[in-house]
């Protein structure tokens, strides 16, 4: 059994950032994650992308935002259990609770901080029928480290941000051999900007663009050789590929903390914007987990609920002790 101060459920930004405010007023976090890696969708799904509204950086990678998070928190020696997804919640007659993750690993403490982002995320899949033989084999969802396609050939499929930010990202940082870029239809959903360069790189033969168009099949022996892609006026044609990104969205869900009798509306975690609890006393949900009246999904916002939450979290923890602010500027950060 891990036992701490306050269990901290998704270590992503906002999670990261709560171990910091909660280490201000001496209270241990342990955070859990079905990620392998701390830094949520920032680290999972998005790290080599910028992000300009952080306070204090105009612009700063999702990846290094997470670095950064990280050292901010290390002098708190928060504890960790990555890779096991959150499954079961008990409240114990003390009022404190165990949570219990998929593998089996126990936690207790006094108060749960759900910051799950916006939960479990599934990638959408096209509906090829052996796409799943060739997973990792040559297939992947999510680009997580654009070097892996060093001088490989890329077939990406979508016609969203993503789609469009990576053709260019591995077009223009040189990485892939050849970008061919599949979407069915002749529109984008993109940024103007984005389709307009994607554009540009096709007139200039960098990248192939083939619209109106959907990617069928997968050929190839022990990994991936080739797609087959059928055009709605030029019928099929076969292309040699060492790498098939299909990057439709990801579907999320609460998973099972949707039955953990919180009060749940449109997918989200209802909360009191006091103090960002829920409707069970000794656990809230902070970051785009939670909804209220005029929710922003931001990271910084996210931030600020966080803090609050801590500091509520503190009397509930020592009911006997007056918390009085201390600004970091005057007394500095003193860790464990």
């Amino acid at each position: 059994m891990i036992e701490t101060d306050i269990i901290i459920i998704g270590a992503g930004p906002v999670g990261l950032f709560t171990v910091f405010e909660a280490g201000l007023l001496k209270l241990r976090c342990h955070l859990i994650d079905s990620l392998p890696q701390p830094g949520g969708q920032c680290s999972e799904i998005y790290p080599k992308k910028p992000i300009y509204d952080i306070p204090g950086f105009p612009e700063i990678l999702a990846g290094d935002l997470v670095d950064n998070l990280m050292k901010q928190a290390a002098p708190f020696k928060p504890g960790f259990t990555l890779g096991e997804a959150a499954t079961e919640i008990e409240k114990l007659e003390d009022g404190s609770f165990v949570v219990t993750t998929i593998k089996g690993t126990q936690h207790r403490a006094p108060i749960v901080m759900i910051a799950g982002g916006l939960g479990v995320f599934e990638p959408r899949k096209p509906p090829i029928e052996n796409i799943a033989s060739f997973e990792d084999k040559g297939v992947e969802y999510i680009i997580r480290d654009p070097k892996f396609y060093q001088d490989k050939a890329c077939v990406i499929a979508g016609g969203g941000d993503s789609a469009l930010d990576w053709s260019i990202y591995l077009v223009e940082n040189k990485i892939a051999s050849t970008v061919s870029l599949v979407h069915r239809s002749a529109s984008f959903r993109g940024h103007l900007d984005s389709v307009q360069k994607v554009i540009d790189l096709a007139e200039a033969g960098k990248i192939e663009l083939i619209t109106e168009a959907e990617v069928t099949g997968l050929l190839g022996t022990d990994r991936l050789e080739s797609v087959v892609i059928t055009h709605q006026n030029q019928g099929e044609l076969t292309k040699k590929a060492d790498h098939f990104i299909p990057l439709f969205g990801l579907k999320p869900s609460l998973g099972p903390i949707a039955n953990w009798g919180l009060t749940i509306e449109k997918g989200a975690i209802v909360v009191d914007t006091l103090d960002y609890s829920t409707n069970i006393p000794g656990i809230y949900a902070i970051g785009d987990v939670n909804t209220y009246e005029n929710k922003l999904k931001l990271i910084l916002c996210g931030f600020h609920e966080g803090t609050l939450a801590v500091q509520s979290a503190f009397s509930r923890i020592h009911p006997e002790k007056k918390n009085v602010l201390k600004y970091t500027t005057v007394n500095g950060v003193q860790g464990f």
